[in-house]
Parts: C-alpha cells; sequence; structure tokens
C-alpha cells in the first residue's frame, strides 16, 4: 500500500496483474459529487489497440465498493 498526502489522502492497494487494483480517498467533504462516467472514461483511455499501444486485452471497469450514495 503506498499512501499520498495529509489532508486529502489518497491510498492504493494490489497488484499489477493481481485480482484488483484499487484506491481510498480520505478526507473528501460531504456534498463533493462523484462522477464515476468519468472515471470510466479516464480508464478506458488506457485501453490497448493501437500500434503504439500496450497489447494487453483487460477491459478495466470501475467499481465502487462504499462511500458513494446516490453520486455523493
Amino acid at each position: 500500500m503506498n499512501t499520498f498526502g495529509t489532508r486529502l489522502k489518497f491510498t492504493s492497494f494490489g497488484e499489477s496483474h493481481g485480482v484488483a487494483v484499487g484506491c481510498i480517498i480520505d478526507g473528501v467533504p460531504a456534498g463533493v459529487k462523484f462522477d464515476e462516467e468519468f472515471l470510466q472514461n479516464e480508464l478506458d483511455k488506457r485501453k490497448g489497440g493501437s500500434k503504439f499501444a500496450t497489447p494487453r486485452k483487460e477491459s478495466d471497469k470501475a467499481q465502487v465498493l462504499s462511500g458513494v450514495f446516490e453520486g455523493y
């Protein structure tokens, strides 16, 4: 695990070729909207396919496990 920040903390976990890679974000004030579609679009930009990109065929699907209710 790696943690960055003090007021807004970002902790990453998992392994590149493991079951999952994830993050925990602490310190986000209540009422801040979370845009899951934006996150998925950013992940989609990492997909392979062009001759200059990675040949990997993994599909990255964002999954929010907790901490977000009705988009907040």
